[in-house]
């Protein structure tokens, strides 16, 4: 059974209700492309029913935790960032009495990039409700002190607890460093380069970026972004970046770890992977030189859709 016919079977089925966009990448060249319709949303913003296209924007939630971080690998090439090996608390010097506390004291720039903060942080509960921290990071009025002033429950570095205000964390970082905002710098550094035209950053009500989770994209500038890494970055993203954030650095099961602001793959067959709430996935294959790009409409609930694509996808012919 081929690939498309392995798709296409998940697809009448009825196995995969929500997938939205589906582009499938084979060492550079799209190899199969799959779209349908549905509700869906920008962030909890109602769309209505979509039907969704090629050149569609479509929210990528989570994956875009993962952009940022190659935003940070590209500016921290260009040394206008701390390495991750730097005291977080010393980039925000206007929290001087954060920094007094020597708990806090202790944390690097490295446990945002793997969320091992050890600060208290709940994302368990849905985004549209000010229980869940990620939300409740926005209606602060200063959402960097608002993580960083977090109770300290647990040693750095020790276990990875999900937080969306580590990324926040890593895009101030960025945006101080290049002096230009997440979209100007992710425009000029990332997107343009790989010939991507349009995208939306959707801000929060103080008028920055959403580094957690705001990017708007295509689903075949998805599917680009994972291809620049297959390639080594092209001298867009650093190869010794890429080669970074592949390495497994907190373990989650037997089968992944998380590095920096990506999932690694830890079996016999290493992947890399981008994740975003509702089915949005970016998988990379490097064996096989594939590349899955994935926008569903599950928000808020367990990603059957995505799944059931994915491994029709990786399924070994």
């Amino acid at each position: 059974m081929t690939l498309a016919d392995r798709v296409d079977s998940v697809l009448r089925a009825g196995k995969a209700p929500n997938l939205h966009g589906l582009v499938v990448v084979e060492n550079g060249q799209i190899i199969l492309e799959r779209y349908g319709a549905g509700q869906d949303f920008q962030l909890n913003e109602p769309l209505g029913h979509v039907t969704f296209e090629p050149d569609t924007l479509h929210d990528v939630r989570s994956v875009t935790k993962s952009v940022v971080s190659l935003l940070y690998g590209i500016a921290l090439a260009e040394k206008l960032v701390a390495p991750p090996e730097e005291g977080l608390l010393a980039q925000f010097p206007e929290y001087p009495d954060l920094a007094e506390d020597p708990e806090r004291a202790r944390l690097t720039v490295e446990h945002a990039l793997t969320m091992t903060l050890g600060l208290e942080w709940d994302e368990s509960v849905p985004y549209t409700s000010a229980a869940n921290s990620e939300i409740a990071m926005e209606y602060a009025p200063d959402r960097y002190r608002f993580v960083l002033e977090r109770p300290v429950v647990e040693e750095p570095g020790q276990r990875r607890t999900y937080c969306g205000g580590a990324t926040a964390l890593i895009g101030r970082l960025v945006a101080k460093g290049t002096g230009r905002s997440l979209t100007e710098f992710a425009r000029g550094a990332l997107f343009e380069p790989l010939g991507i035209g349009e995208f939306v950053w959707t801000r929060g009500d103080d008028g920055t970026e959403l580094a957690a989770s705001g990017l708007r994209l295509a689903p075949r500038d998805l599917a680009a972004i994972g291809t620049l890494l297959l390639d080594g970055g092209r001298g867009i993203v650093p190869r010794s970046w890429i080669e970074e954030l592949s390495r497994p650095r907190v373990r989650i099961d037997d089968e992944s770890a998380y590095s920096y602001q990506w999932y690694v793959g830890t079996g016999a067959h290493p992947w890399l992977a981008a994740h975003g709430n509702g089915g949005q996935l970016l998988h990379l294959a490097p064996e096989r030189g594939l590349v899955v790009a994935m926008t569903a409409g599950e928000y808020n609930l367990e990603s059957l859709s995505s799944a059931a694509v994915r491994d029709a996808v990786l399924q070994e012919a």
